[in-house]
């Protein structure tokens, strides 16, 4: 196994709520009141839905509300991983990621492990750099046992309704996560900093039409003939759990286009803007050409290594 990298969840598409959207010159996300469901190319056009977008856009009328799913694994964690993220908004890598306790940050002097105060309490968190950041695998359908969707998301309803019933669904399930009948649902609430505008997070619950007892009953008999057919569940989440540890990130480079689009719109230069113009902006590709902050960082670094000692006095 190649040191350094994480090894995550196999991907097929991705499930978001919204999409990016071309507005004058720039790319910026547009919130939706629905899922869509991609593949992962992407063409000058957006992203190329996947076949089972259209599928259940059918049967649900036009709009998809909620998504069968199954999960992968019985470890909570494993199926969802959030944490607090800062991410350099140039080149989308992430330089630090924590939990509220400790973190793993990028520095001059290498990768190290720090205290994380969390986004309130931490000088590099300023001007809503650092955010919550989750990321949920799921299945659907019975095509690839292994292989899953991607939804990620920074908005707290989401992060926290999800871990909860994740945790909730384990314990009343005897640790059967990975064989409950599932499925994401959107749901919108009105708080007081939307003013009154809907806004949309992700749950997951028991499928529709099944009782807590049917679905405990399904997740029972799934289970019982996954190890008559010799299926090693704690041995799946015990390789899934090496392999996210295995790197300091678990976003891979590949990632960082994703990660900008979809939450870090276009930023304002910090150079004048023209006369008669309300506010400039830096294209995507200028920002790639610029120096990443890591890359300042070293470079001032080595710009102090560089300067001759002070005369002794």
């Amino acid at each position: 196994m190649i040191k350094g990298l994480a090894i995550t969840p196999p991907v097929l598409g991705r499930i978001s709520i919204g999409k990016v959207v071309e507005k004058n010159g720039m790319r910026l996300p547009e919130k939706d009141d629905q899922f869509t469901i991609t593949s992962q190319i992407q063409t000058k056009d957006g992203w190329v839905l996947h076949p089972v977008d259209e599928q259940l856009r059918k049967d649900q009328g036009g709009k998809i509300r909620t998504i069968p799913v199954r999960l992968l694994f019985n470890d909570p964690g494993l199926n969802f991983r959030a944490e607090y993220c800062l991410f350099d908004r140039t080149s989308g890598r992430p330089l630090c990621v924590g939990n509220g306790d400790t973190c793993k940050r990028s520095t001059s002097e290498g990768l190290q492990s720090l205290p994380c105060p969390s986004p309130d309490g931490c000088p590099m968190a300023k001007g809503g750099a650092c955010k919550p950041y989750g990321r949920l695998n799921v299945a659907i359908g019975d095509d690839d046992l292994l292989g899953s969707f991607v939804f990620r998301t920074t908005g707290f309803n989401s992060i926290r309704t999800l871990t909860a019933r994740l945790s909730y669904l384990q314990a009343l399930s005897g640790n059967r996560l990975a064989c409950l009948p599932l499925e994401i649902r959107l749901r919108g609430k009105s708080t007081r900093q939307s003013h009154g505008t809907p806004i949309y997070y992700v749950d997951l619950i028991l499928r529709t039409g099944l009782s807590m007892e049917e679905a405990l009953n399904q997740a029972n008999a799934l289970d019982l003939a996954r190890r008559d057919a010799g299926f090693e569940q704690a041995a799946l989440d015990a390789a899934a759990q090496k392999g996210l540890l295995n790197g300091a990130f678990e976003d891979s480079d590949d990632e960082a286009e994703q990660v900008l689009e979809e939450f870090y719109p276009e930023a304002p230069t910090t150079t004048q803007p023209q006369a008669g113009s309300q506010i400039g902006y830096i294209s995507r590709k200028a920002r790639r050409e610029q120096p990443t902050l890591h890359e300042l960082i070293m470079q001032r670094a080595q710009g102090l290594q560089d300067q001759p000692a002070p005369p002794n006095n």
